[in-house]
């Protein structure tokens, strides 16, 4: 974050505290965030948490352009409708020069909608539906997060390495559920040609039967499950299947599974072997991401969860776009995001410019008991870029715009 702009930026602050001209403090270039703040605590506050370590550091660098950066906070209770109202609010009422956040994806994908109708700027930051850059893509939106076809993507490479052929699935009922099985089935047959899917299981979100799913996926055989649920509904399919004997001697792929916000609730009872994508941050050495943890724990006195990593990583894309373009005009940041790179926490990361999602790659590992709660052990940092289709597949799965 130490460029150039920043140590001008650093001298005129310096100026404007020796004359004493307070109102022009909120000269700052705005950012709207919209996020679940209420509904989604657990999830979005560290989350936000991340945003401001990394305002932080921004701006006592000397912020971006010159100015300080600034996120204007704003609940939309999880609602599209309501995040659209707020959108809009954002833009033209609170003067900012760009859109960001969301971890739902319907309502990512509302605001992308919008952002297409309006010509605003969208960084959609954590929800991980393909459709906001592929089926629904336009040419406003960008996405940070690594996608549901990419972690999809890692987890069937490892499931192509066991010996297991008969495969069984259990996923949410909705986008990013379909998505994920739909992704993990393409890729690992692609790999493994030989692979069948004997069942597939599909409870209602956040309603799981839990005991009736273990059996039906326990009356199939498989060799191998492969997971996509999370929050409460894991936690009893966790419960069941281990009580149930669904996870003995079979291998058990999980989505998300290994981020603190969904495995460290489980506690004691994290299902040991399973393979997962996560955020060991107990466990990373590389300078740039020991650096990330060790300032987040030293601001909160807490431990960072992904959404804090998202969070951080959302500051450094945008403070990066703006840099590059050198205007915060809105034609002009779009082009600032395509092929933009950004040094972060995880190493570099890009935005492709012909589908505009980031390569942020992902962790994945095992699953293993410490001190009465689950780890990820044994695992490897996966680089986004390698786990994205071709260009010549993203021009099939992606509208012309």
């Amino acid at each position: 974050m130490h460029r150039k702009t920043f140590l001008t930026g650093l001298a005129g602050a310096a100026a404007l505290a020796l004359t004493g001209l307070p109102a022009l403090a909120q000269d700052t270039i705005k950012i709207g965030e919209i996020n679940h703040y209420k509904r989604m605590a657990a999830f979005a506050e560290p989350y936000k948490m991340g945003i401001e370590l990394a305002l932080d550091e921004v701006n006592a660098a000397g912020g971006v352009l010159g100015k300080p950066l600034e996120f204007i906070f704003r609940d939309d209770q999880g609602d599209p409708g309501e995040a659209i109202k707020i959108a809009e609010e954002l833009m033209t009422r609170d003067g900012a020069v760009m859109l960001t956040g969301t971890i739902l994806s319907n309502v990512g994908l509302a605001i992308s909608s919008l952002a297409a109708e309006k010509k605003y700027l969208y960084l959609a930051s954590e929800p991980l539906a393909d459709s906001i850059v592929w089926a629904s893509g336009n040419d406003y939106t960008f996405r940070l997060r690594t996608s549901t076809y990419m972690q999809a993507a890692m987890l069937a490479e490892e499931a192509a390495k066991s010996d297991a052929i008969r495969y069984a699935t259990i996923a949410p009922n909705y986008a990013y559920g379909k998505e994920a099985v739909e992704a993990f089935k393409t890729v690992l047959t692609q790999l493994k040609p030989e692979v069948e899917f004997v069942t597939e299981q599909w409870p209602a979100l956040f309603k799981i039967d839990a005991g009736a799913e273990v059996q039906a996926l326990e009356r199939s055989k498989p060799d191998a499950v492969f997971n996509v649920t999370f929050g409460t509904d894991l936690a009893k399919f966790v419960r069941e299947g281990t009580t149930r004997g669904l996870f003995d001697g079979r291998k058990v792929y999980g989505m998300l599974t290994g981020e603190p916000e969904y495995l460290d609730p489980l506690a004691d009872e994290a299902p040991v072997g399973w393979v997962v994508t996560g955020y060991p941050w107990y466990d990373v050495t590389d300078a740039s991401n020991k650096a990330f943890v060790d300032a987040y724990q030293a601001r909160y006195n807490d431990y960072p969860r992904i959404g804090s990593l998202v969070g951080y990583m959302t500051v450094q894309s945008i403070a990066a776009a703006l840099e590059k373009a050198g205007s915060t005009d809105t034609e002009a940041l779009k082009m600032a995001f395509k092929g933009l790179e950004v040094d972060t926490p995880v190493g570099p990361i890009t935005y492709r410019a012909i589908d505009h999602q980031a390569t942020m790659g992902a962790f994945v590992g095992t699953i293993a008991m410490e001190d009465g709660k689950g780890l990820m052990v044994d695992w490897t940092y996966k680089n986004g870029a390698d786990y994205l289709p071709s260009d010549e597949q993203v021009m099939k799965l992606r509208p012309a715009n």
